[in-house]
């Protein structure tokens, strides 16, 4: 009953859509241009740095904000599984996000909202994929190859530690903390599934934050 409850919470939090939100407000429907894409990377590169940086922080805020609550509520009677429970919070976010149901469930990938995941389950996995992130965008400038990269990084990340004991929690425990990660490592990779196959074939674009240089694709 706790997992599921902090599913709802989380996908009630996941269903505040920043960019969708900041496009009506601009008399538009950021799904219905570039990408087709309710997220950070779409509002980028159709509205602007600032449409990006407002919908990178409202959607990593409203995943802080459904850990936050979680741990609020179950923070003395579930104190021993309370790790488990903010990532099904988490997780209910990321769900929210990608499928609205008032959206028609057309929302957005899910990695703004991770970030907000990392920041509020464990910032040594944060500090850990954003360099790796960032390492790999000023190399290739795929912002959908960062964003996968420091995914699985991620996941790793959480299976290690929580072997090391990092988490405290029983075993049976740290397997099901296991399982909804790759669950959400599993869905962020469906959900590019499309720039995979871009990357592929050479074909994916790249995101630059100043003017590229002549020449570059």
């Amino acid at each position: 009953m706790e997992r599921l409850l902090c599913l709802l919470i989380g996908y009630v939090c996941g269903l505040f859509q920043t960019s969708y939100i900041y496009g009506r407000m601009h008399h538009m429907d950021i799904r219905e241009h570039g990408s087709g894409n309710a997220g950070t990377t779409n509002a980028l590169r159709t509205l602007g740095k600032k449409a990006g940086a407002l919908t990178l922080l409202g959607d990593c805020l409203k995943c802080v904000i459904s850990v936050l609550i979680v741990r609020a509520v179950f923070g003395e009677s579930q104190k021993e599984i309370l790790p488990l429970l903010s990532l099904y919070a988490a997780a209910g976010c990321i769900l929210g996000h990608n499928f609205p149901f008032y959206l028609k469930f057309r929302g957005g990938k899910g990695i703004a909202a991770s970030v907000g995941l990392l920041l509020a389950f464990d910032w040594r996995l944060f500090i850990l994929c954003a360099v790796i992130f960032f390492s790999i965008y000023f190399l290739t400038h795929y912002v959908s190859l960062c964003s996968l990269s420091a995914y699985a990084a991620a996941f790793a990340g959480i299976v290690i530690l929580g072997q090391m004991g990092q988490y405290g929690m029983d075993k049976a425990h740290i397997l099901e903390l296991d399982a909804v990660m790759l669950g959400l490592t599993v869905l962020a990779f469906y959900r590019h599934r499309q720039n995979i196959g871009r990357l592929l074939k050479g074909t994916e674009n790249k995101i630059y934050l100043s003017k590229k240089r002549k020449g570059e694709r």
